[in-house]
């Protein structure tokens, strides 16, 4: 029998529109800009310039949400013919950058506040607008995170976790400011600024981590290699057996490659038919998968599993270690 290669790239549902996510994201942005600026010329607080700042750089990191959304939602074309995906790891990654530029600058404002306290005026009032902007970053980055996970977008994962970190950020500042209130020592409000900054910090960093390992093509989570393998041994016959899984993802998309071996005196009807049913249901376990298989008559040599980057599997029977 004649070795034949079969590509497949299907996913089990169509990917549905995200752009509304990221117009829900710049206008929670733009909008909590206005409360924390206001929050700030009220009460001449540099924590909450620091908060008012965060949200200048999620409008940024929003509107380049946008774009990479956009970018990652247009289909195969000549000059890409795996689509582009991996545009929304670009989106993290700047929006890391841009942490990184409103962390230094709010440490810098920080200590410079601390070497020249001023005491703070209208505190409640701007601490109570601080809330309502926070209530507005935790509602929209809860919304941003779950239809990130559901669709299994990078670029809304982190847009929901840089909102959701900046409401921890801002209840910090509350509170941090709060104490300002109470013990009249000014200092304590530059002291909660620098802590800010070097919480956002943290915050870029793992965006930055997270974008890089994206494009390095990354292999899917031990739990879908265990599904996958799952799924293969329930298909695994004395005549049929699979190998050499590789995983990786790109953006939403779970891309999955493995071999499918069978007698060689099989008709490549009866084949392709074994090989279709696996891709189908790797692609029934795993939500926007594409598979790719390659059909092998038994006896065709191949490396062992455990090395060149593939996932670890049974043994072949057909083949000696």
């Amino acid at each position: 029998m004649t070795e034949v290669a079969i590509n497949t790239s299907a996913t089990n549902e169509p990917r549905r529109s995200l752009t509304p996510f990221a117009w829900m994201s710049i206008g929670a942005a733009v909008l909590t800009i206005g409360l924390k600026t206001g929050a700030y010329l009220l009460t001449g607080s540099v924590g909450l310039l620091s908060d008012a700042a965060e949200s200048g750089v999620n409008l940024v990191a929003a509107i380049v949400a946008l774009i990479a959304l956009r970018v990652a939602a247009r289909p195969p074309d000549e000059d890409h013919h795996f689509g582009h995906a991996k545009a929304e790891y670009f989106s993290a990654g700047i929006e890391a950058a841009m942490i990184f530029v409103a962390s230094v600058v709010i440490i810098i404002t920080s200590v410079e506040r601390f070497l020249s306290p001023r005491a703070l005026e209208n505190i409640g009032i701007g601490l109570a607008i601080s809330l309502v902007a926070t209530g507005v970053n935790w509602f929209v980055g809860m919304r941003l995170l779950r239809a990130g996970r559901r669709y299994r977008s990078m670029t809304l994962v982190a847009d929901g976790k840089h909102l959701l970190t900046d409401v921890w950020t801002s209840v910090g500042v509350v509170v941090g400011v709060g104490a300002v209130a109470l013990t009249h020592w000014n200092r304590l409000d530059s002291i909660v600024a620098f802590a800010v900054g070097v919480n956002i910090l943290v915050t870029g960093w793992r965006l930055l981590t997270g974008s890089v390992d994206g494009l390095m093509d990354h292999a899917l989570s031990d739990a879908d290699h265990a599904r996958i393998i799952g799924v293969l041994d329930g298909l695994r016959t004395d005549e049929v057996t699979f190998h050499t899984l590789q995983t990786r993802e790109s953006g939403h998309r779970r891309l999955v490659s493995f071999h499918v071996v069978v007698p060689g005196t099989w008709t490549v009807q009866r084949a392709n038919a074994v090989v279709a049913a696996a891709e189908e249901a790797v692609r029934s376990a795993l939500d926007h998968a594409e598979v790719n298989t390659q059909l092998e008559p038994v006896g065709t040599p191949h490396p062992s599993d455990s090395t060149g980057g593939r996932v670890r599997m049974d043994p072949d029977p057909h083949v000696p270690d």
